[in-house]
């Protein structure tokens, strides 16, 4: 099921609308007020300079986040050299199924092609978007709501009128099965 929404970016107001979340987000991860600033501040002008590859598939925030993380884990990779390869560890998840530290030296390299990288992320995607479709109908819809379309609890709950517990289920239900799904079609090629 191909998405149904494109993005649209609007750097003007990239100040107003998220400067805010990006400095919350990234002063639990780095916890100094001028790193900080001066992260989201890369982050905006990285994002301002690779506007022309922005393709619609994912919401202004969401994209502006994942540049946000590169820059965080660019940040400990330079603190890293500086005191000579000690162990830094990066907590990108605060709570949930993914909480944990990633070791700053186990951190994914970057790709050597970035045409192999494209075509890897579109068979991902491809793949990802098969097993939501496999879910069932409100499993995918609850996924798709918290986690694509970012929406908060309280709303979809709302929408949907079912309690936060229930949502969490649902959830926990539909990662487990997607994990499934990912691990039968995506890592075992």
């Amino acid at each position: 099921m191909p998405l149904d929404k494109t993005h649209s970016l609007n750097p003007n107001k990239w100040v107003e609308l998220y400067a805010d979340y990006l400095f919350n987000y990234t002063i639990k991860r780095v916890d100094n007020h001028e790193i900080a600033k001066d992260i989201i501040q890369e982050t905006f002008y990285s994002a301002l300079k690779s506007v022309p590859n922005f393709k619609g598939l994912a919401s202004e925030r969401t994209w502006l986040i994942s540049i946000l993380k590169r820059k965080i884990i660019d940040y400990y990779r330079k603190v890293n050299s500086i005191k000579g390869k000690s162990e830094i560890r990066i907590n990108f998840h605060q709570s949930g199924e993914q909480e944990g530290n990633w070791i700053e030296e186990r951190v994914p390299a970057k790709w050597a092609s970035s045409s192999d990288y494209n075509l890897e992320q579109q068979e991902l995607s491809l793949t990802l978007t098969n097993c939501i479709e496999k879910l069932p109908e409100k499993y995918a819809m609850v996924f798709k709501m918290k986690t694509i379309q970012e929406m908060d609890t309280e709303d979809i709950c709302k929408d949907l009128d079912i309690s936060p517990s229930n949502l969490w289920v649902i959830i926990h239900r539909a990662r487990t099965q997607l994990r499934g799904c990912m691990e039968e079609n995506w890592f075992k090629k």
